[in-house]
């Protein structure tokens, strides 16, 4: 058992009334997709093409309201129309938005869909995160149930501590020092977010690593194990925000009260949902793909 596992499920109310938090960054993606990524000097014609808000923290952030209906998202935008746009297009997903401004070119990117599902991407511009000192309602986070960081200055990270869990990605580990983390969760295959576990102070409660097909594994202070794929509930799309789907799929569960366990179930449920859909958002899961006596 964990400090996780331990909670007394009839301690919390139903998870429609919990809050969430996400503290990052966003990207403005344009979508096409092609038979393959062209060879070089090659030109191919896309069959599909479109446009959507996107990046870890956003991708984050829409799940959250899609299964709790309740959920801040502190970021920071660029001064043009993408910037504009990324804000308008997530409250259009469901998520209160809080945006600091910055006088420069809204980060955005390019990201190639194959016919095998592949994702390709290409990113522009300067990372644009929230910092501490941004006059943001950073009090909105005091009794969040969990809040999910992709970056942002250590400010920011202690404002995100405010919440009752933190989770977070390996990308924004560089300023989080001095902050205890109750969770993280990364790809083990991804180069950018290889961590040496023993450089961060504190030591996260919780380290979630995924292997793609293979699963993944976790380990804590009280144990450690593995978890399994979830079966895909219909035929693969592509894999764009997969990886972060899941993140948010246990950021959720480890919020509502969920052992360690049944949120990974949930996040890998989520991740093989997401998988079926047209880029990040379409077959994210929704409350009503919850179990029943946790949406009543």
């Amino acid at each position: 058992m964990t400090r996780f596992a331990s909670r007394d499920r009839e301690a919390f109310p139903s998870e429609s009334a919990k809050r969430f938090a996400v503290v990052g960054h966003v990207e403005w993606i344009e979508f096409g997709r092609f038979s393959h990524v062209p060879e070089p000097g090659e030109i191919i014609d896309a069959t599909e093409w479109f446009s959507e808000a996107a990046g870890s923290a956003a991708v984050v952030a829409v799940q959250l309201a899609k299964l709790s209906g309740d959920v801040d998202f502190f970021t920071a935008l660029g001064n043009d129309w993408r910037g504009a746009r990324a804000k308008e297009r997530l409250e259009e997903l469901g998520v209160r938005v809080h945006a600091a401004r910055r006088e420069a070119m809204q980060r955005w990117g390019f990201v190639h869909l194959d016919d095998d599902g592949e994702r390709t991407i290409s990113i522009l511009g300067e990372r644009h995160v929230p910092l501490g000192s941004d006059d943001l309602p950073w009090e909105r986070i005091d009794g969040a149930a969990a809040v999910f960081v992709s970056g942002g200055d250590n400010a920011a990270m202690r404002q995100a501590r405010r919440g009752e869990l933190l989770v977070a990605t390996p990308r924004a580990v560089e300023t989080l020092q001095g902050v205890q983390l109750d969770a993280l969760v990364g790809s083990g295959r991804d180069r950018l977010e290889q961590v040496d576990p023993d450089t961060l102070d504190p030591r996260p409660h919780l380290i979630i690593t995924t292997a793609g097909k293979e699963g993944g594994s976790w380990t804590g202070r009280e144990g450690n194990g593995r978890f399994e794929v979830a079966e895909l509930p219909g035929p693969l799309v592509d894999e764009y925000g997969a990886g972060d789907t899941f993140a948010a799929g246990f950021t959720y569960g480890l919020g509502a009260g969920y052992s360690i366990d049944d949120a990974l179930k949930l996040a890998a449920r989520a991740g093989a949902a997401n998988l079926t859909g047209r880029g990040p958002y379409a077959g994210q899961l929704t409350q009503r793909d919850l179990p029943r006596e946790e949406t009543s």
